[in-house]
């Protein structure tokens, strides 16, 4: 009970973080979303409930596992691998860590979401995203929480394992900005926005390359990348017609679990 209450003071300071961020979110989304809207729909009540208590369970209840798993991850490959590798890469400067750190971590985000499609297992979890039929920014953290532990562990398990993430790399910062970046990438790809970036579209990830990820009327497995689309060019699963979806959702959206991943 003692251990209960002493935590008190530091959920509460999360809790007011996360409504502060929400307010700022709200602030940026929510009038642009009523002006540049590629689908006007007016969200029911009990929608919008469930977007926003799965907003603080899942911006809570993943870090908590993660942090704790990452430290099992980081025992286990000072125990595995030889020391100078984590090393090197541990010492580098944040100008260079933090874009190869991201690179890295976008990577097994790719492979981590592209596999939650494949295996049914992961699809359990995963089909919680993709059944909202109305995507807008709140749309990112409609998720179960395994799901997101999971997508996150291929991520940033690379990191912990070479050193860029962790006390060999002198510290959480990090992971912290790689999950940072990502999430608040994720609000923007979710939101109900009508913009097209141009040449940048083959850069980042924007809405619209997004939305054809969430379409119900065609098959789901493409535009995997959550920030850097580039590698779907490269795995083979990027596509960005000209024109929206017109629905979104699940229909037959059922994982194939047999053949190769690739």
């Amino acid at each position: 009970m003692n251990d209960i209450l002493a935590y008190l003071p530091t959920f509460a300071v999360n809790v007011g973080r996360l409504c502060l961020w929400l307010a700022l979110l709200s602030l940026v989304f929510v009038p642009l979303e009523r002006w540049l809207a590629v689908r006007k729909a007016r969200l029911p009540r009990r929608a919008l409930a469930i977007n926003l208590g799965l907003y603080f369970l899942n911006s809570l209840l993943p870090a908590a596992v993660l942090s704790a798993l990452m430290a099992v991850v980081t025992v286990a490959a000072h125990a595995a691998l030889p020391p100078a590798l984590p090393a090197a890469l541990g010492a580098l400067p944040l100008a260079v860590k933090l874009p190869l750190s991201f690179l890295i971590a976008e990577i097994g985000f790719y492979w981590g979401h592209r596999l939650s499609h494949r295996l049914p297992w992961l699809w359990y979890f995963h089909s919680v995203h993709h059944k909202p039929e109305h995507l807008y920014f709140l749309i990112n953290t409609h998720a179960h929480p395994v799901d997101m532990v999971v997508t996150r562990l291929f991520g940033m398990t690379p990191l912990y394992i070479l050193g860029l993430a962790g006390a060999s790399a002198g510290g959480s910062a990090t992971p912290a900005l790689v999950i940072i970046i990502g999430t608040i990438w994720g609000f923007f790809i979710h939101s109900n926005l009508q913009v097209r970036l141009g040449p940048l579209e083959s850069v980042v990830a924007t809405p619209a390359f997004h939305h054809w990820h969430h379409t119900s009327i065609a098959p789901l497995d493409r535009n995997f990348s959550s920030t850097l689309p580039f590698l779907d060019r490269v795995f083979g699963t990027w596509y960005l017609p000209d024109h929206w979806p017109s629905a979104y959702g699940l229909a037959d959206a059922a994982p194939k679990s047999s053949g190769p991943v690739a």
